[in-house]
Formats: C-alpha cells, sequence, structure tokens
C-alpha cells in the first residue's frame, strides 16, 4: 500500500521565524510549528514565558509571525479570553485565539484559570505541549511528571511516586465541546485535530505529548519515536471528546509492554522491576477506564 505524501497532508507555510534557539529534538517546538500550521496566519497566541518564548532568541524580532499577547504565570487562559474579548470588539471574530501553554501552566500553575475559562465556555483553542516535567526554576516535576521519574531540582530529589493528572479527564468533566490528545510523532493527527477544533465554538482543548530531551534524558534524535512508542504501548492514547459525552479512539493501540519505553529515558532507569510492574498496571488500568469511556461515554 502506497504510503501518502505527508507534504500534501501538510500545510507548507511557516509561521515560526527561522532561527530560534529551542534544544536539539524539542517536541515543544516541533508542536507548535505544526499547530500554527493547521491554523494559519489568522490567528492569535496567549502564552506565557516558556521555552519557546524565552528561547526565541533572535531579540528584537518575534519567534511568530503572528500576533502574541503574554500572559503572567498561570494566567494564560484569562489573557487568551480578555484577547479573543479584545478581537471581537473589533469585528475581528474570525481570528481564532491559541493559548500555547507547557504542562506547568496546563496542569499546575494555571489549571484555575483553564477551568474558569472552561465553564465560562470562552471561544479559544487551549493547547497544552506537555513536556512531562517542569522548567520554569530548573527542571523539577510537576502535576504532568509521571510515575518513577527522577527529577533533581525537587524538595524529595528522588522517585515521583504517584501518577500524572488526567487532566483530558478535567476538561471532559466540564463538558467542553472538544477535547483531543495527540502528538509529535503523528503530525497528520495532529493538523486533522487542530483544523476539527477550528471549525467549533467554544472552549478547545489539545493535549499534546511533547518530548523534552534534556528532561527525559533521551538523544535528540529520539524524540518522534519515543512519542510514537508511548502512543503503541498505551501510555499515551490517541483520542478525541465531544461535550464530554463521546469518546473516539482515533489510532491503533497494539499494547507493547512499556518497559523498553521507560528504560530508554534516564530520567526512569533507577526503576526496580517493582516499580515497572506497578507502571504496567496503571497504564493497564487506565486503558480499560479509557475502553469504557469510548463503549459507554461513561
Amino acid at each position: 500500500m502506497t504510503q501518502p505524501d505527508l507534504r500534501e497532508l501538510i500545510p507548507p507555510g511557516e509561521l515560526v521565524e527561522p532561527g530560534q534557539s529551542p534544544c536539539p529534538g524539542c517536541g515543544g517546538s516541533l508542536a507548535l510549528r505544526l499547530v500554527l500550521k493547521a491554523l494559519g496566519p489568522q490567528t492569535a497566541v496567549a502564552m506565557p514565558a516558556r521555552c519557546p518564548d524565552l528561547g526565541a532568541g533572535s531579540s528584537p524580532r518575534p519567534a511568530l509571525r503572528v500576533p502574541v499577547r503574554e500572559a503572567a504565570p498561570g494566567q494564560t487562559a484569562a489573557v487568551a479570553a480578555a484577547l479573543r474579548a479584545e478581537l471581537d470588539a473589533r469585528g475581528e471574530d474570525d481570528t481564532v485565539v491559541l493559548a500555547w501553554a507547557g504542562d506547568g501552566e496546563a496542569f499546575d500553575a494555571g489549571l484555575g484559570s483553564l477551568s474558569a475559562a472552561a465553564e465560562r465556555n470562552d471561544d479559544i483553542l487551549y493547547v497544552c505541549a506537555d513536556h512531562e516535567g517542569r522548567w520554569s526554576a530548573g527542571i523539577r516535576s510537576g502535576a504532568a511528571t509521571p510515575w518513577g521519574a527522577w527529577v533533581p531540582a525537587t524538595p524529595t530529589r528522588g522517585l515521583r511516586l504517584r501518577p500524572a493528572k488526567d487532566l483530558m479527564g478535567v476538561l471532559a468533566a466540564h463538558r467542553v465541546p472538544y477535547a483531543a490528545t495527540a502528538t509529535v510523532a503523528h503530525p497528520v493527527d495532529l493538523v486533522e485535530k487542530v483544523r476539527r477544533a477550528r471549525t467549533i465554538r467554544g472552549t478547545r482543548f489539545l493535549h499534546v505529548l511533547a518530548p523534552c530531551p534534556p528532561l527525559w534524558g533521551c538523544a535528540s534524535g529520539e524524540t518522534v519515536d519515543l512519542a510514537r512508542t508511548a502512543v503503541r504501548n498505551r501510555v499515551f492514547p490517541l483520542y478525541e471528546v465531544e461535550d464530554g459525552l463521546r469518546w473516539r479512539l482515533t489510532a491503533e493501540h497494539p499494547g507493547e509492554p512499556v518497559e523498553a519505553y521507560l528504560l530508554r529515558q534516564a530520567r526512569l532507569r533507577r526503576l526496580s522491576a517493582a516499580h515497572i510492574r506497578l507502571i504496567q498496571a496503571e497504564v493497564d488500568a487506565r486503558w480499560e477506564i479509557l475502553q469504557r469511556r469510548v463503549r459507554h461515554g461513561v
């Protein structure tokens, strides 16, 4: 079977300026490029100070070729909602407002702001580029950090002994019109979900797995393959949710064992065999919950 040419499925235009300075293999930068390609130039962005912004490296030129409104930490969704109101007052209701945040903002500091926006059903597209850890004050854990990860800049300086927060479940509980997961290893799936979200009014949410080589402790060339493997072993399933009720899988998930995936990451190499069995059981349990949601909507 002939594989489709990705150049025909992904828009060619670039809305990220060349010459930026992200780390090699940065999943967040790749995700931002793909999302902006799908949205097009009629987009305005609200984002806090984080890697794609601080790492622009080309001052005084902006990193993006679309308007950007800076947000204080924890307030990305609120700033995006204000930007939406400003554009509507100008009659620019066709411009999409993109709230761009990392997992530290979406899962932790900005969760209250995101929850409030979802409760109001503000007309914004909120995208979380999930690196599974926080860079704001050194490499430290957050609510998106997986069970068993060793993160140096934490008070305990040891393994995180609780699973990541189910943020998609939180957004589904808000009954937002559309929420979906995606990864940088599945660009067509990501672009299609962004395009679908663009056609919907109200709060839309995308949770994008974007591996960070320095944080994960992997080679810069492994970003895409690790994200692909996370889908295959059901660590990060791909699905979408409409109105918090209709759940649909959007990829094949063979259910490969998690061990090889875990041990490719330096942050997880301190895991014992018992730890790995616990993580496999957690992955299996979450998969069963997702399957019930797909079948029954609960």
